[in-house]
């Protein structure tokens, strides 16, 4: 009997230890879908259209990882987390990954102990001004009222800005970013600051966007990329290599219209990316389709821009930064061997 105890002890507590050691990614098999973190209210980046349905580049970029680990990009549940909510939930486990603008920093590196993936958009913050103030550089905001979303890069980054130019400014601190856009659309401060991408998306959804412009001047660098946990590698490398596959389809120019015929390829790097050269799949622990899956099921990086945010669009974006390398950009995907 007392070796029954002492083995039904032995048994429990390895159960516990294989249970504390589980990784984000057996975690997220057992339950059967992501928990992805993302905005709520940014056009074009992660936002319900009128049907409940979740859109946007950010929102795409948590399709893409589903499809990566389960080959189906609709395992993925989306929870909307203001600025203020997001790090804590993903440091909690509330979710498992944050794809929500969110800017790499050293300190939340560090001290929030979170890793950044790769980028996927590379922004810069700015002002957006109703035209009827006359205002033509954000060097004339000296005394202006400002809308500003709370415990931010762009909160921080407005009062270094105003202080480096020897100019006053009165902050209006609004944490949900849907009330702080119609706090600035009605009148209740002079300027809205934030990243580029999202004041174009703000300004495309307004009442009149055309009584609205954004000021020539872009005051920091707002590298935005999906985040994670520190201590899961693994999880961490499913994460980075996702986005670095979609950047590496739209180079070997693969989309999700002709990923099927290009599985005949004879370009040994091609063979290798959609898994016809088997290999690069089982490194990450996922099927060698991985890669496959995410362009067949979400597209390319390319595609998902364009249909998020490009030009065809309401917010009418430029690739500018986030074209790829080869063609005077930033998206640069490491060698996928």
């Amino acid at each position: 009997m007392k070796m029954f105890k002492i083995l039904a002890t032995c048994i429990t507590v390895l159960a516990m230890a294989a249970i504390a050691s589980a990784g984000t990614l057996d975690e997220v098999k057992a339950r059967g879908y992501i928990k992805a973190g993302v905005n709520g209210s940014v056009f074009g980046f992660s936002m319900p259209d009128d049907k409940g349905e979740w859109k946007g580049l950010d929102v795409d970029t948590a399709k893409a990882v589903a499809a990566a680990v389960f080959g189906d990009a609709s395992k993925v549940k989306f929870s909307a987390l203001t600025a203020v909510q997001r790090l804590p939930a993903l440091q909690s486990k509330e979710i498992d990954v944050l794809c929500r603008n969110t800017t790499q920093t050293l300190s939340r590196e560090t001290q929030s102990g979170l890793n950044f993936a790769q980028v996927n958009y590379y922004d810069g913050q700015g002002f957006l001004i109703s035209k009827k103030l006359g205002v033509k550089s954000a060097k004339e905001l000296d005394g202006a009222t400002v809308c500003v979303l709370p415990g931010t890069t762009t909160e921080m980054n407005a009062a270094d800005y105003f202080r480096t130019n020897g100019m006053k400014w009165s902050p209006v601190v609004i944490e949900n970013t849907a009330e702080l856009n119609k706090a600035f659309f009605a009148g209740r401060c002079d300027v809205l600051t934030s990243d580029a991408s999202q004041l174009a998306a703000q300004r495309s959804v307004a009442p009149n966007p055309a009584e609205y412009e954004l000021l020539p001047e872009i005051i920091s660098k707002e590298p935005l990329a999906p985040v994670v946990r520190h201590g899961d590698d693994q999880w961490y490398d499913i994460v980075n290599w996702t986005v670095m596959a979609m950047i590496q389809a739209e180079e070997f120019g693969i989309t999700s219209k002709n990923v099927d015929e290009m599985m005949a390829s004879n370009n040994p790097g091609i063979k290798r990316f959609l898994g016809v050269t088997p290999g690069m799949g089982a490194q990450l622990g996922l099927d060698d389709k991985w890669a496959y899956n995410i362009v067949k099921q979400v597209g390319n990086y390319g595609e998902i821009f364009d249909r998020n945010i490009g030009p065809d669009t309401p917010l009418g974006l430029q690739r500018g930064l986030n074209a790829l390398w080869t063609d005077g950009g930033l998206m640069y995907a490491s060698p996928i061997r």
